[in-house]
């Protein structure tokens, strides 16, 4: 390896490293990261700004911008209150319930969104109840982090296969003849509640919430502004809907999801007056937009690009060559088995960005079907982000409000109870459909 390939590594290593410790500000260690490859040569600054994905940094923000209004519609509170119906006030039930329900809004909101929008109605019955908010948090958080890589729209690590591969919104249901994302997450995903529903049993026994409380949570009125609730969702689901025929439309999902948000905002700057319309503020919605984490992932594809630049990637695909070849499946069930413990304690997302642009070297440059080795990655690198909250923000936001909520310090093994389980549950169900789904029938 050449000197300025070995600079190269060592800033990527540090730059990542200083981003997992929170030593300094992550946008300000990922900016010092790029500033250290253009100062040493390993790429330019015009390269590194073309480095960055721009379609899925927009994809990022117009769906973003839409779960923001979304989240004031008052529809995520809605659907708790039908789940506490529906339970009886069941606690076991109605804790897996809520799970159901942050995981399919996850497939289109991100993770941190879903958890914020329902930390206020646990808050509103573990009150009532006297009950701890962790176990509910917690178990928000895994099923939000989990299903988001169900579709493009929900998580980054899709985003960025799409960014790499191309993969277009229907191919996260159907790829290659084959069922694919959506299909094989989602009977993970349910086998996984499932058994966690038996555990919450446990815990739990036949707990009920008081009538009362139930009456009460019921009888409030959630969406406030119902034509305000129907504009979000209507733009919502054409957006969504523009983005699945994105072939057909050809245009950019960036331009779709930009155009979307775009589209929102000026119809409810239009129509709010005249129709008084209970709506926050636009400088409220933008407020509330997490900056840092769009600078974070802007600065994130440039580190990666160094990397590219300089030959490393190519370097890497290089390395995996014999091991494919000798045994492609193999190979692919260690992708997806190493990914695991390393995402559960670095930054998954550099991780998985590196490998998607190896796995697409390897067919660039020696035609070896990349896709199981895609899928491997991108399903264990984020199943295996919940093992702990250094490997998913999701799960460090639910820790903090359930600890703040609780007012105790929630210890490390009271954490990995949950996780370690959810983990190791999701990842073998996962790696069998994987392996018989995806890798034997794709292996030369």
């Amino acid at each position: 390896m050449e000197l300025n390939q070995l600079l190269t590594v060592a800033i990527f290593l540090c730059a990542i490293g200083l981003v997992i410790s929170g030593v300094i500000e992550v946008v300000v260690a990922a900016f010092l990261g790029v500033l250290g490859m253009v100062v040493v040569g390993s790429m330019s600054e015009v390269e590194a700004f073309r480095a960055v994905e721009w379609n899925v940094i927009c994809i990022l923000v117009g769906i973003w911008t839409i779960a923001l209004y979304f989240a004031k519609t008052g529809i995520p509170e809605w659907l708790a209150a039908r789940a506490l119906r529906y339970s009886k006030g069941r606690i076991a039930v109605f804790c897996v319930l809520l799970g159901c329900i942050a995981g399919v809004l996850s497939m289109f909101i991100d993770n941190v969104v879903v958890i914020l929008m329902m930390a206020p109605v646990v808050f509103h019955i573990t009150r009532r109840a006297k009950l701890s908010s962790f176990p509910f948090l917690i178990f928000i958080g895994l099923c939000s982090n989990f299903y988001g890589t169900a579709l493009l729209l929900g998580d980054l690590p899709p985003q960025m296969l799409h960014g790499v591969s191309g993969i277009e919104f229907l191919g996260f249901i159907w790829h290659s003849g084959r069922p694919s994302s959506f299909i094989i997450l989602s009977i993970v995903f349910f086998t996984v509640v499932g058994l966690f529903s038996i555990r919450f049993k446990k815990v739990y026994g036949g707990e009920v919430i008081g009538k009362g409380e139930v009456q009460g949570l019921l009888s409030e009125e959630h969406i406030k502004d119902k034509r305000f609730a129907y504009i979000v969702l209507g733009t919502f689901f054409a957006t969504i809907l523009a983005m699945s025929l994105r072939e057909w439309i050809g245009v950019k999902l960036g331009f779709i999801a930009l155009s979307g948000a775009a589209f929102l905002i000026l119809l409810i700057e239009i129509v709010r007056r005249p129709l008084k319309m209970e709506v926050t503020d636009l400088e409220k919605i933008l407020s509330e937009f997490d900056w840092r984490a769009i600078f974070f992932y802007i600065l994130l594809f440039a580190l990666v690009g160094g990397l590219e630049h300089s030959g490393i990637i190519k370097a890497m695909a290089d390395a995996f060559v014999p091991i494919i070849k000798k045994n492609y499946i193999l190979g692919a069930s260690l992708v997806y088995w190493v990914t695991t413990p390393i995402v559960g304690i670095v930054e998954h997302d550099a991780y998985i960005l590196t490998f998607l642009y190896v796995f697409r070297d390897l067919q660039m440059y020696y035609g070896i079907n990349p896709w199981p080795l895609y899928w491997a990655m991108l399903w264990a690198g984020t199943l295996g982000s919940n093992l702990t909250i250094a490997g998913a923000l999701a799960l460090l936001v639910a820790l903090n409000l359930s600890q703040r909520e609780d007012g105790r310090k929630i210890s490390l093994r009271e954490f990995l109870s949950y996780s370690v389980p959810y983990v190791i549950y999701s990842h073998i169900i996962c790696f069998i459909l994987a392996l018989f789904v995806w890798i034997i029938p794709l292996a030369p």
